[in-house]
């Protein structure tokens, strides 16, 4: 049996991992799904000082404090940085590292570095108070029964989150097995880049699937088999 560690995504928290988490914990693994600070339930504890390398330490304070091993670590779209900050920082514990249709950045590479520069600009100049709003879940293109249930879970994010440049203190983790899985079914598939980047690289496994940006909500049954086939 293997253990997860699953990162969410920007504007999100650990409650849209429900659905795979549960299939994970029903064939034997454990499974942990940290909410990163500002957002989720614990939006409450934003402040100016949330930034990425924030989100970083609380997931590795998830396996430090809960003496985790031999994990295998995904992080979900902005998810992407953070895992990547992790596996820098605690390569020793990772079994296998897994993009969901994320963000894959080199050192001193922010987000708004590795975005489409129109997205990137647009995050910038919709900012209000250093928070960007989420954008709705018909753009992610989630399925239509769980709209309205992601446009009310989801939060605002601190553009600091998204600014902050990513820092390596190994130059990059790595990892004798890393997969990236690239969501096609939605525009403007942000995955595209890091899935060519990939696919004929070694030590990558590079998988396209059809489904939209969040497909641990609307495909967790195939996610779930894609994590377990990562182990």
């Amino acid at each position: 049996m293997a253990t997860f560690v699953l990162v969410h995504g920007a504007w999100q928290g650990g409650w849209c991992w429900a659905r795979v988490a549960a299939l994970l914990r029903r064939d034997g693994h454990d499974v942990f799904t940290p909410t990163l600070t500002g957002v989720g339930e614990r939006a409450h504890l934003v402040s100016d000082e949330t930034d990425l390398a924030m989100h970083i330490e609380d997931v590795l304070g998830v396996i430090k404090c809960e003496e985790l091993s031999d994990i295998v670590l995904c992080g979900h779209s902005y998810g992407g940085m953070v895992v990547t900050g992790v596996a820098d920082r605690a390569p020793d514990h990772i079994r296998s590292l897994v993009y969901l249709d994320a963000l894959v950045p080199g050192d001193g590479q922010a987000a708004l570095d590795v975005l489409p520069a129109d997205i990137a600009a647009g995050l910038r100049d919709s900012a209000v108070d250093g928070k960007v709003a989420p954008g709705p879940a018909e753009a992610f293109s989630v399925n239509g029964a769980d709209c309205a249930w992601v446009d009310r879970r989801n939060v605002a994010q601190p553009l600091k989150t998204f600014e902050q440049p990513t820092q390596l203190v190994s130059g990059g983790a790595e990892l004798s097995k890393r997969t990236y899985i690239y969501a096609t079914g939605w525009v403007p598939g942000l995955g595209q880049p890091f899935f060519e980047r990939y696919q004929h690289q070694s030590g990558w496994t590079a998988i396209s699937v059809p489904f939209g940006h969040y497909v641990m909500i609307d495909r967790p049954d195939e996610l779930a088999r894609m994590l377990m086939s990562a182990i």
